[in-house]
């Protein structure tokens, strides 16, 4: 079973305190995808910075989707809807202490859709802790965008390179 994990489409992320410039882009495919999926009755999963002023992440980072502010809502385009499950974080990591993990086993998925900000950090973290959970996920960079460019199209190419070669591997063992 697939879900989508809808990262960061935060206002902080998106107008405010560590704007994407490109993030307005990918909002129409991700509400495409989210509309889509939820009409096939696949999960809908927000994984949302929520921080709080003691975090570590903010000293790299600046303060930015602070839990309870604006910052750290979802976009209107992407409001979440009364079905969707919506999990806070605190670091990169759409895993790390989220609970992703048991809901994602109570759902009994074994794919993740991926989409959201930033690539080369939160989706990046997210897509590498589901490769330790043994999940498959799918990507598309029409979906997600980060904030350096030119190294997130060289990572992403890298990334792609070794989910084939993972996923491959898995079918032999099978």
């Amino acid at each position: 079973m697939e879900a989508v994990v809808v990262i960061d489409m935060l206002e902080d992320f998106v107008t405010g305190a560590l704007k994407c410039e490109r993030a307005d882009r990918i909002i129409p495919n991700i509400k495409k995808l989210v509309e889509t999926s939820r009409k096939k009755t696949i999960p809908i999963i927000y994984s949302s910075d929520a921080h709080l002023p003691t975090d570590f992440e903010l000293k790299k980072w600046g303060k930015h989707a602070m839990k309870g502010t604006r910052g750290a809502e979802v976009i209107s385009q992407l409001k979440p809807a009364k079905e969707d499950i919506v999990l806070e974080k605190r670091a990169y990591s759409g895993f790390f202490e989220t609970g992703l993990d048991s809901v994602l086993r109570n759902l009994k998925v074994d794919t993740l859709i991926l989409t959201g900000l930033h690539t080369n950090m939160c989706v990046r973290h997210t897509a590498a802790d589901a490769f330790f959970q043994r999940l498959q996920t799918s990507n598309s960079t029409r979906r997600y965008r980060g904030i350096y460019r030119k190294r997130l199209q060289r990572r992403l190419k890298l990334f792609e390179k070794r989910l084939q070669r993972r996923n491959h591997r898995d079918r032999q063992d099978n």
